[in-house]
């Protein structure tokens, strides 16, 4: 971590951090996302890069309007969704 990152967490009792790994695609609810926007875009040949953006707008759309969906992709992670009250 960062010189400046280490001393702005040292300064600010409030701040939870937790370190993960550098590379663990299973903690990281984009990656649930991700598959969710994937799928029904896959093997589909774009005929505009504005076809593409309007799709993906869609679909991400359509996760927006299902909450359920954005709370199950960060439960997949099996981190705390809700930061611990302080003592």
């Amino acid at each position: 971590m960062a010189a400046g990152l280490k001393r702005y967490e040292a300064e600010h009792d409030w701040l939870t951090t937790v370190r993960l790994p550098a590379y663990a695609p299973d903690l990281n609810s984009v990656e649930a996302v991700w598959s969710l926007v994937r799928g029904p875009m896959a093997n589909t040949a774009f005929d505009t890069p504005d076809d593409l953006d309007h799709t993906l707008r869609r679909e991400l759309r359509r996760i927006q309007l299902r909450p359920r969906l954005i709370d199950g992709c960060l439960a997949a992670t099996g981190l705390a969704v809700n930061p611990p009250t302080p003592p």
